[in-house]
């Protein structure tokens, strides 16, 4: 299903792109260009489709957050 949404995702208008991280504890961070798109995304019937899936057969419990970036450091760019 993730690979799923994340082909659906990137076809969204004001996709950016997406990390992940899956371990014991499973994390994805998808980037918008702006609160609409993610708006969008968020009303996609496919994304609450998949969303109503992970409530009822895979998670116990998740979080949802939107917040906006202000700046990023990489920290290569410290590398001397």
């Amino acid at each position: 299903m993730a690979e799923r949404m994340l082909a659906l995702a990137s076809k969204q208008p004001g996709f950016l792109g997406v990390e992940s991280a899956r371990e014991d504890l499973g994390i994805t961070v998808s980037y918008w260009k702006d609160i609409e798109s993610i708006v969008q995304w968020k009303n996609n019937p496919l994304h609450q489709e998949a969303q109503q899936l992970g409530r009822s057969k895979w998670y116990a419990s998740f979080k949802i957050r939107v917040v906006k970036v202000e700046s990023e450091t990489d920290m290569e760019t410290f590398k001397g």
